[in-house]
């Protein structure tokens, strides 16, 4: 459905985390998303799946990874690019692409953990969109509890030799490197000083991909299961130093959970500007239903929460910029901003009525997409846990 008015953006906003460069990296992102990405929303949902042809184009005007270091074909750039990437991803492309999973989370742990030989190999070539990549952590019988992982890797000479099997794993058909989570010692204690994470490329024998999986929402992110079988690969393409990988993934964490916080506050932002138009446009007993006190109460206090919402959010990236976001300030980001998308989504759904539970208003695609969020990168109630701990 087309809305009259204005066109929306997050230009009105008044934003205090980023530059002017920030600002004008930011128009190219929106014109590409606006005529790369958003047009192909239903075709990619109904595939199931974004076409890996939409990397390279990303890869192209610098889209991917702009925190890569320049000597290994990166821009060189703070994660305020990476952010950007991530808000006009959520607010005008309306498809989860995968972008920010390569982008926020696996390339840094290739660039503050890999060897000088595996930076060179693959920082190129996530930067340029060549390759797809994901993280293989959630096991079938293990989500949160990463000291329980099943998979392992057993050394064979100078190879190791992966078996087990992984879930959820967004970018799963599309990966042509896959980081493995496994355990390289099954005997020491505690459990997590034997986990470590390696690299394997999805072209290596014994690795198969498992079903698309049939998800509630975000209908066009590629979430997969994984099998090794007896995968082997060089010793050398463990990830840093073996039994360290619990370590690396704690680090890297608040990043990832920015990350989220980064694209929930987008969604409910463009969710509720979305709305706001839908309730001007749509009459009831002879008015627009925005002429109703409840209605814009409900939005009113909303648009509040935004509000709060943006300001939370600079002042988090700000931090993160300056290396000073605590791992709890990255937990009570993702938990607040998730929290409160899913606030916004399910209140402005109710707001348009029948539409709203018809899949061809936006806002039911988003009020489906919207309900992962307080699961991946930690549930919600890990995130209290965490913050909780630190009292």
């Amino acid at each position: 459905m087309i809305l009259r008015g204005t066109p929306m953006s997050l230009d009105s906003l008044a934003r205090t985390a980023y530059s002017e460069d920030h600002e004008m990296f930011r128009q190219t992102v929106r014109r590409f998303m606006q005529d790369e990405i958003a047009p192909h929303q239903a075709e990619w949902a109904e595939a199931g799946i974004v076409p890996k042809s939409i990397w390279p184009k990303a890869g192209e005007l610098g889209l991917l990874c702009p925190t890569v270091p320049e000597e290994y074909g990166g821009l060189g750039l703070d994660f305020g690019y990476n952010a950007i990437v991530d808000e006009e991803a959520a607010y005008h492309g309306g498809v989860t692409t995968g972008f920010s999973l390569q982008s926020d989370i696996v390339a840094n742990y290739i660039i503050s953990h890999g060897s000088e030989e595996q930076k060179k190999e693959w920082l190129p070539k996530l930067v340029s969109g060549e390759v797809v990549t994901a993280i293989a952590m959630t096991e079938p019988g293990t989500g949160s509890d990463l000291q329980g992982m099943r998979t392992t890797a057993k050394k064979d000479g100078n190879h190791y030799v992966i078996n087990g099997s992984k879930t959820y794993i967004t970018n799963g058909q599309n990966a042509d490197l896959i980081l493995v989570c496994c355990k390289t010692d099954t005997e020491v204690q505690p459990a997590w000083k034997g986990l470590s994470i390696v690299l394997v490329e999805a072209s290596r024998e014994g690795f198969k991909r498992g079903r698309n999986l049939d998800k509630i929402g975000q209908d066009e992110a590629d979430t997969s299961e994984l099998f090794f079988e007896d995968v082997r690969v060089p010793i050398t393409n463990c990830l840093g130093q073996e039994g360290m990988g619990f370590i690396y993934l704690m680090s890297e964490l608040p990043q990832e959970r920015l990350s989220i916080a980064v694209s929930a506050q987008a969604s409910a932002q463009r969710a509720f500007d979305m709305t706001v138009e839908y309730t001007r446009d749509r009459k009831a007993f002879g008015k627009p239903i925005l002429d109703f006190q409840n209605s814009r109460f409900v939005l009113a206090d909303i648009k509040a929460k935004l509000q709060v919402g943006w300001a939370h959010l600079d002042w988090a990236l700000a931090r993160h910029m300056k290396k000073e976001l605590t791992p709890e300030e990255g937990a009570a980001a993702k938990l607040w901003h998730t929290d409160l998308q899913w606030e916004v989504m399910d209140k402005c759904l109710q707001l348009h009525g029948g539409a709203g539970y018809m899949n061809e208003y936006p806002i039911a695609r988003m009020w489906r997409g919207a309900r992962v969020t307080r699961i991946f990168g930690g549930t919600n109630e890990i995130m209290k846990e965490l913050i909780g701990r630190k009292l």
